[in-house]
């Protein structure tokens, strides 16, 4: 089962992607770096919900 960390850590990883990708087409580097920040944190936020599932199915 998915739980909503899990969702929004990956949507957040996309929209980091597309954000990290603007800017470098568009050679802003605060998009880019702004970009590059929210794959993180999505990382950070699907890793927390990941966790929270093993738990769950351990209980």
């Amino acid at each position: 089962m998915v739980n909503k960390d899990q969702v929004k850590g990956v949507a957040k990883q996309a929209k980091g992607s597309v954000k990290e990708a603007v800017g470098k087409v568009t050679g802003n580097s605060k998009t880019e770096v702004s970009g590059k920040a929210d794959k993180v944190e999505g990382k950070v936020q699907k890793t927390v919900g990941d966790a929270k599932e093993k738990v769950k199915k351990a209980l």
